[in-house]
């Protein structure tokens, strides 16, 4: 992938969801909510709290999509990042 964000953004892949519950129900697409939590793929030069392969917990509806090399990607200005999971 040859993709460098600009400004104080990141990029970010999704953390899919499960597709059923724990107790066995199946979640069907359409009824999935938009995960809020992704791995950072690549940071901004001007970022310097975040770095690739951290996990990060961001809004539902921040940032803007994207799709590189068949695989969709998530924008997110570092100001939409709510933390990072350990």
């Amino acid at each position: 992938m040859n993709f460098q964000p600009l400004g104080n953004r990141i990029l970010v892949e999704r953390t899919e969801e499960a597709s059923t519950t724990s107790t066995g129900i199946i979640i069907p697409d359409n009824a999935k909510e938009k995960p809020s939590q992704g791995k950072v793929v690549a940071v901004s030069g001007e970022v310097k709290s975040i770095s690739n392969g951290d996990t990060v917990v961001f809004g539902k509806y921040s940032g803007n999509e994207l799709s590189l090399e068949g695989t969709k990607y998530v924008v997110i200005d570092v100001d939409d990042v709510f933390g990072i999971i350990k």
